[in-house]
């Protein structure tokens, strides 16, 4: 009878050694799928990162060309409001020169 007793406690011994091997196995893989995962959000990230950082270079491009344009415009600007201001006083002039040349003729 004792030696049925021993095979028994082996059973049982092998039955708890298969469940926590299967046991062990199951953490293993749901911490692999996790991995994975992680993995595949990481490849996902990297990707929208690359793309926002050629993004982030095209708009800095853009945004130093519409600076130098806007510079470009300023400069023009000023030239065009100083000879503005040069016609309107010549403008002024002739109406002085025209007016008293009516008033010579009058």
């Amino acid at each position: 009878m004792n030696e049925g007793m021993e095979d028994l406690k082996e059973t049982e011994e092998l039955v708890s050694l298969i469940e926590q091997h299967q046991k062990d196995i199951w953490e293993w893989k749901q911490k692999e799928s996790q991995w994975i995962r992680d993995r595949n959000q990481l490849e996902g990230n990297k990707k929208i990162i690359g793309e926002l950082s050629t993004k982030i270079v095209d708009m800095n491009n853009r945004l130093k060309s519409a600076l130098d344009i806007n510079d470009e415009h300023q400069r023009y600007n000023g030239k065009l409001q100083t000879r503005l201001t040069e016609v309107e006083e010549d403008n002024k002039k002739l109406a002085k020169q025209i007016q008293h040349l009516n008033n010579r003729l009058s």
